[in-house]
């Protein structure tokens, strides 16, 4: 198998004719795999990165996800803010108007404002302070990729980050052994593995940065072989991209 550039066969999750039923114990299972596997941890890293230096001087925060699906991450999100004090609310947008009923049922308690519409056509009532993704970057081509990126740096007035998945041949057998294992669903069978080989390596997020006009941020590997990609506006990154 070949693991040096990215593959573009597209998953089971990217169909149209998937019941809503199996997609959403897809999204219990990310969840799971999320939360064992430092996926939420990774997801707060950029958190945490993106509001450290101005947290003495700003009060509060608006936080938007793009592809949120059911709304883990921001109640992840949510729940550490809340244990600092911090006051946050949020913006989820997802395409698929099922996800987003599954993401408001999660997050009724949370002051969130949910957005059922491809990210590129939100329209927000005020421009989010962080915008960030996580496993969503990987469904898309290099160069759909390029014109997100831009969009983010354009959506968001402290800057954006990005939590998704390093392609090495060791994150493919190991995930492709645990969910055939213990998964339950076949979309995460089929589709975890496959999102490994629509991964990224360092490099590429340097080309894809660059093209985007972007050449001030931070690439930084985490485990299990994930990649946290963070700019910020007025930042100067001294060492851009780690070497792995």
């Amino acid at each position: 198998m070949d693991f040096s550039c990215r593959s573009y066969q597209k998953e089971l999750l990217d169909r149209d004719d998937i019941p809503f039923a199996d997609i959403e114990r897809n999204m219990q299972e990310l969840d799971f795999i999320n939360t064992y596997l430092g996926g939420h941890a990774i997801t707060l890293a950029g958190i945490k990165k993106m509001i450290g230096k101005e947290l003495p001087e700003k009060k509060s925060w608006l936080i938007c996800e793009i592809g949120c699906g059911g709304g883990d991450n921001i109640r992840a999100v949510h729940r550490w803010c809340s244990k600092q004090g911090i006051h946050a609310s949020f913006v989820g947008v997802d395409i698929n108007p099922e996800c987003i009923k599954v993401a408001a049922r999660k997050l009724r308690s949370i002051p969130c404002e949910l957005i059922a519409a491809d990210y590129k056509l939100a329209r927000f009532n005020s421009k989010p302070d962080i915008v960030f993704s996580s496993l969503f970057c990987h469904h898309f081509t290099n160069g759909e990729l390029t014109g997100m990126l831009h969009w983010m740096q354009q959506h968001a007035t402290s800057g954006f980050f990005i939590n998704d998945l390093h392609r090495h041949p060791l994150a493919y057998y190991s995930i492709k052994a645990l969910t055939a294992l213990f998964s339950s669903s076949y979309l995460v069978k089929n589709d975890a593995p496959l999102s490994v080989q629509r991964g990224f390596k360092s490099r590429e997020w340097k080309e894809l940065l660059h093209a985007a006009g972007i050449h001030s941020y931070q690439v930084s590997w985490k485990w299990a072989f994930r990649y946290l990609v963070t700019v910020q506006t007025n930042q100067v990154y001294p060492n851009a991209v780690d070497k792995l």
